[in-house]
């Protein structure tokens, strides 16, 4: 199955190796609970200190029919270096000094209270995965989105067209992670996945806007991260579904299940990387439907994996991503 293609490191992976006492791990399994794809992206250490530069290939060299006494001549591939970015995002989480004592465990309450913080870390690197764009956000990383959302570029061959024309349109990703094919990337000599530094008791200057102050302990968050699309051929978008037309009968709007058969069949090998697909909440749920109302031998499956519940559709884990459950505009 395509779950168990490849072993190379998640984000989790990485925090496990960098921390012997384990306090990272356990909060990057946190932020893994609140964000699917983090389960699955892999993730590499960059050769620059501000991201990676790769070389991704562009053409393939064409080999000769030599005949008899026939030469040949040589050959090479064509490839375009390509450079990647990170982001930095960082938080600061503050609770009373007093409310966090009460507890009786003040470092678990604290952590209690900073899963919001780590929440909203979740939230924007998910976001930022798909929708993240230098040319508009300079400090960020550059996502999947803006490399697949030109109908007439090279890669639109990894662009399906649902045809939806309204305002409210959505996607789903087809994504092989791997060191070859796309991946996430940390600076070069950084920590890898989500940092946390306690910073102990401050005192909050003007806490109430009276010029009031406060005992309090502060946990600084810290996440460096960037993307790297070494082969844009392991990538899929279904673009332009119209989110309003979907329904389970397929009587109107796209048939779902039809168009993740014809992604996984644009994929060259998806025993390449870890494969998985990426939806929201609402399209996962209309996919599901679809499959299970066309036909009494779909594609689709529950399985439970290391305790928990895993569905697939044609082998590959259909993963929730809310982010995208955002209106896109129509793809041309």
């Amino acid at each position: 199955m395509a779950t168990k293609a490849t072993t190379h490191p998640t984000l989790l992976d990485l925090a496990n190796a960098s921390d012997p006492d384990g306090k990272i791990a356990v909060i990057t399994e946190i932020l893994n609970e609140t964000n699917e794809v983090l389960d699955d992206m892999v993730v590499l250490e960059g050769n620059l200190p501000t991201g990676n530069k790769t070389t991704v290939r562009s053409g393939l060299p064409e080999p000769t029919w030599r005949k008899l006494y026939g030469g040949v001549q040589p050959t090479k591939a064509n490839s375009v270096p390509v450079t990647d970015t990170t982001g930095m995002l960082e938080a600061y989480a503050e609770v009373d000094k007093e409310l966090a004592d009460l507890n009786g465990n003040t470092a678990a309450f604290r952590l209690s209270e900073d899963r919001a913080h780590i929440e909203g870390i979740s939230q924007e690197i998910a976001n930022t995965l798909f929708y993240g764009d230098e040319d508009l956000y300079p400090e960020r990383f550059t996502g999947l989105g803006p490399r697949y959302n030109d109908l007439s570029a090279e890669n639109a061959k990894n662009i399906i067209d649902a045809k939806g024309t309204g305002s409210d349109n959505a996607s789903i990703w087809l994504v092989v992670w791997g060191p070859n094919t796309c991946y996430g990337i940390v600076p070069k000599g950084s920590k890898a996945g989500l940092v946390h530094e306690d910073k102990g008791q401050v005192t909050i200057e003007n806490v109430d806007g009276l010029n009031g102050r406060m005992e309090a302990y502060r946990s600084h968050y810290q996440q460096k991260l960037g993307l790297t699309v070494r082969d844009w051929r392991y990538v899929v978008r279904i673009c332009n579904i119209d989110k309003s037309l979907l329904t389970t009968d397929v009587s109107t709007g796209a048939n779902l299940p039809e168009l993740m058969f014809e992604a996984s069949e644009i994929i060259p090998n998806l025993a390449s990387g870890r494969a998985a697909w990426y939806m929201s909440r609402t399209l996962r749920t209309k996919a599901r439907q679809q499959a299970a109302n066309g036909t009494s031998s779909s594609t689709l499956a529950i399985e439970n994996v290391g305790g928990k519940r895993l569905i697939t559709m044609h082998d590959i884990p259909m993963k929730r991503v809310d982010a995208l459950a955002a209106d896109e505009a129509r793809i041309v």
